[in-house]
C-alpha cells in the first residue's frame, strides 16, 4: 500500500527487497547521513559509485525517507520528554485529534492497541507547556481521558536501524509455545 492517508505516509513495500550490502549502508547513513560516497563505501565495503547508485535506489524505493537533523532537546529549549496515552470514544484517529499535530511539541502519533487508543510522544519547554498541551487535548471532542509519563532519563534514542536480529534467546523457566 503506497496511498497516504490524511497526510500521513503508509509503509508500502520497497520496489526491490533490501539486501546485506543496503542494511551495510543504511548502518553507515543512521549513524551520519553526512558522509561522503567515498566514505559511506569504504564503511560498507562497496565502491563510492555502487554505495551512490544504491543510495539512489533506496530512495527511490522509499527505504529511505528523508534525511534529517537531530535537534539536541536541550539546545531547542525542549528538555521535557513525555508520552501520553489518550482515551476516546469511539475510533480515536479523528482529524480533530490529529490537528494535534500542528504543535511544534509533538513528534509522533500512534494509534495503539491495548488500554489507549493514541500513543503520543511530546516534548516540552517545562510541566507547564505539558499542561497547556494537555489541555488542548481535553479540548478536542471525543477525548475522555490521558496518562501521561513523563520521562526522568533517557538511555538509548535512535532512529530505526537496519539491522534485524536472526536468533532470540529461548524462553525461560521450560516455557515452550503451543503451536
Amino acid at each position: 500500500m503506497d496511498e497516504e492517508t490524511d497526510g500521513i505516509r503508509q509503509n508500502r513495500l520497497p520496489e526491490r527487497s533490501i539486501d546485506t550490502a543496503d542494511r551495510r549502508l543504511l548502518g553507515v547513513l543512521v549513524e551520519d547521513a553526512t558522509v561522503s560516497y567515498a566514505e559511506l563505501g569504504e564503511k560498507a565495503g562497496l565502491s563510492a559509485p555502487a554505495a551512490h547508485e544504491r543510495v539512489k535506489r533506496m530512495r527511490r524505493s522509499g527505504a529511505i525517507r528523508q534525511t534529517v537533523a537531530m535537534a539536541d532537546p536541550r539546545s531547542v529549549g525542549k528538555p521535557l520528554l513525555a508520552f501520553v496515552h489518550v482515551d476516546t470514544r469511539g475510533w480515536g484517529k479523528t482529524p480533530e485529534l490529529m490537528a494535534v499535530s500542528s504543535f511544534p511539541e509533538v513528534e509522533e502519533i500512534h494509534t495503539v492497541a491495548g488500554d489507549a487508543c493514541i500513543l503520543l510522544k511530546v516534548r516540552t519547554e517545562d510541566t507547564r507547556a505539558l499542561e497547556g498541551l494537555l489541555a488542548r487535548i481535553y479540548d478536542t471532542p471525543g477525548v475522555t481521558s490521558t496518562r501521561s509519563y513523563v520521562v526522568l532519563s533517557t538511555y538509548l534514542e535512535r532512529p530505526v536501524q537496519p539491522g534485524i536480529t536472526q536468533d532470540w534467546p529461548a524462553p525461560k523457566l521450560g516455557t515452550n509455545p503451543i503451536y
